[in-house]
């Protein structure tokens, strides 16, 4: 039984575990020139720009040329999913889980922040790329002297990386809103809500907007604001700390 035949045709093309079609004369390409010329479309152009033609039309070859070695765009997105990540770094030694994941966590938001179109690829399973799996095995390297249940630390690491992925997302998504139209953020907002929100049915935004939290002059910019993403994931870690007081 061949290794591949023991994964999904698209793991095993991940792991380089699926060899390219034989039919026709020798391939030109490789699936490495394929999958970063595909990075480079969705850098220059966003993830919808990403099609097989115009990946091929960016390496100036055949549309079937690309099929010898990726089925299908699904399967180029599988690919782009796990290049769009570095490898992690090694980690000092010596730092305590907290500082530990707080460190995973930065690395993981400077890479994604380089293609911020990653977090626009459909999951549709667990990490199994060579560098996600490598980050994922950073994060629970974090926890590896905490005296606390494996699935616990599988869980723990799993709410790490929904709030990176879902912080990054959310803050990408609100810096191309400012950008778009700050006063939405700003004057406009604080109007809107001082008309709809009724404090007797609304109390504590209510009290919010009487104190005047969302009169903000100026937007924040059209970057990504890291005291939000920092703040949140200062509050997750709090939870974990917690956790790991109680379980221990």
């Amino acid at each position: 039984m061949s290794e591949e035949s023991n994964l999904a045709s698209d793991l095993a093309l991940l792991w380089g575990l699926r060899e390219p079609s034989r039919r026709g004369p020798k391939p030109a390409l490789t699936l490495e020139d394929i999958v970063r010329a595909a990075v480079d479309v969705a850098d220059a152009e966003g993830l919808d720009a990403v099609s097989m033609a115009r990946v091929a039309a960016q390496l100036g070859n055949s549309t079937m040329a690309l099929y010898r070695h990726v089925k299908s765009k699904r399967e180029l997105l599988v690919l782009m999913s796990d290049a769009a990540l570095e490898y992690p770094p090694e980690f000092p030694d010596g730092n305590d889980w907290r500082a530990g994941m707080t460190l995973w966590a930065h690395g993981v938001f400077a890479a994604v922040r380089a293609h911020p179109w990653f977090l626009r690829i459909p999951i549709s399973g667990p990490p199994f790329g060579p560098r996600n799996l490598l980050w994922f095995d950073r994060a629970l390297g974090t926890l590896s002297d905490i005296d606390i249940p494996a699935e616990e630390k599988l869980s723990l690491v799993m709410g790490l990386v929904t709030y990176v992925q879902g912080g990054y997302r959310l803050q990408i998504e609100l810096a191309e809103g400012r950008a778009e139209d700050p006063a939405a953020f700003t004057r406009d907002y604080a109007a809107g809500l001082r008309r709809v929100v009724d404090i007797q049915r609304m109390p504590a935004l209510g009290r919010l907007v009487l104190e005047g939290v969302f009169d903000i002059e100026e937007p924040r910019g059209e970057d990504i604001d890291f005291d939000d993403f920092d703040f949140g994931l200062s509050v997750y870690l709090d939870g974990v700390a917690a956790r790991i007081d109680r379980v221990t």
